[in-house]
């Protein structure tokens, strides 16, 4: 049987290990939760036994969290550590990253904002590959944006790639203004997202935030795409993640140039696990998008009705289509408003193109 991984949350309040545990019994990999209230006892535990992840406030008595995270650093590198706080103060951020932190999130105070912790720590717990934006998968920092915008959300990104540190604001939706190392709009965005690895939080929304960028997140996405294509070396040691980081945002900017919620690709069964762009619950839609497909060629093959080509369905909150292309199956969600005369030959167009 494979063995779960182990979380140990420490905070000095009672309520909020309970609460903090109710929250992760929802996660999908069904992690082991040990808690502690004091720091003493947090280094007897992970001493007795190896975890996966930390979960650390910052303000406690005798010990705070800081002089812990710096001790789990020294002692514990390979462990995964997340600050979760109710401090909101730029000096203990910046000092908790500066100690090699993979996150520091205010202690949630939204449904949404409790979700997105949620999938970020469960991809925290699966990330063995190094690379990509810590506490997230590495394509999902242009994800997350991408669904923050088709969701109409209001939030701001602050995103940590090595020394530089930039954020990008997001107002009903809207992309509305970048900046990093002292460049504002479209030119800031487009340097953070040329960013390989990293960390990101969420902040809160600043509707007062001066507008400095007109242009559609797809349209910015199209642009850093081709210039990166331009400059693209195709034999230097860091090919292979240039690749597929243009790869990335190339399926993210075709996602919304089309006009899709999601798209989930399927390999066959062991040809690798599926992939999602929009969602973050690609194992489940691509397991069903597998033995949808796998379902529909036995019927045609019985029926014998010719090629299974697609299987298009809807409800009240996104019409989907089902579609095998090569080795892969698709799965596409698109919005109720979609046109659905038009749907199967814009899934066709979408997943046509993905992989090449």
């Amino acid at each position: 049987m494979e063995s779960r991984h182990k979380i140990l949350i420490l905070d000095d309040d009672p309520a909020f290990l309970e609460l903090y545990k109710d929250w992760l019994a929802a996660l999908p990999s069904k992690p082991e939760i040990h808690t502690s209230t004091n720091g003493a006892r947090a280094m007897a535990l992970l001493e007795a036994e190896p975890y996966r992840l930390m979960i650390c406030d910052l303000k406690m008595p005798k010990m705070d969290g800081l002089q812990v995270l710096s001790i789990v650093r020294r002692r514990f590198p390979e462990l995964r550590t997340i600050v979760m706080t109710s401090v909101e103060d730029e000096e203990f951020r910046t000092r908790a990253y500066a100690l090699g932190v993979d996150l520091f999130w205010l202690k949630p105070d939204t449904h949404q904002n409790m979700q997105m912790f949620l999938e970020c720590l469960e991809s925290l717990l699966g990330r063995d590959a190094e690379g990509g934006f810590r506490g997230i998968q590495s394509k999902s920092l242009m994800d997350i944006l991408q669904m923050e915008c088709l969701s109409q959300s209001s939030t701001v990104f602050r995103i940590t790639g090595g020394s530089q540190v930039g954020k990008i604001w997001i107002l009903n939706g809207d992309l509305i203004d970048a900046e990093t190392d002292g460049v504002r709009g479209e030119a800031a965005f487009r340097k953070i997202l040329e960013w390989k690895t990293g960390s990101f939080e969420t902040l809160p929304s600043e509707p007062e935030r001066e507008r400095t960028i007109t242009k559609s997140v797809n349209g910015l996405l199209l642009e850093v795409a081709q210039a990166m294509d331009e400059i693209s070396n195709s034999t230097g040691p860091d090919a292979v993640a240039d690749a597929q980081h243009r790869k990335t945002v190339w399926r993210i900017s075709a996602l919304t140039r089309e006009g899709a919620e999601w798209v989930v690709s399927a390999p066959e069964e062991k040809a690798g696990a599926p992939e999602g762009w929009g969602t973050q619950s690609a194992k489940e839609f691509g397991s069903w998008a597998r033995q949808a497909g796998e379902a529909m060629k036995r019927l045609t093959e019985k029926l014998d009705a010719g090629p299974f080509s697609h299987i298009q369905a809807q409800n009240v909150e996104r019409k989907l289509v089902l579609m095998p292309e090569k080795s892969k199956t698709f799965l596409v969600a698109w919005p109720p408003s979609a046109d659905t005369s038009n749907l199967v030959d814009q899934t066709k167009k979408l997943v046509t193109s993905w992989d090449s």
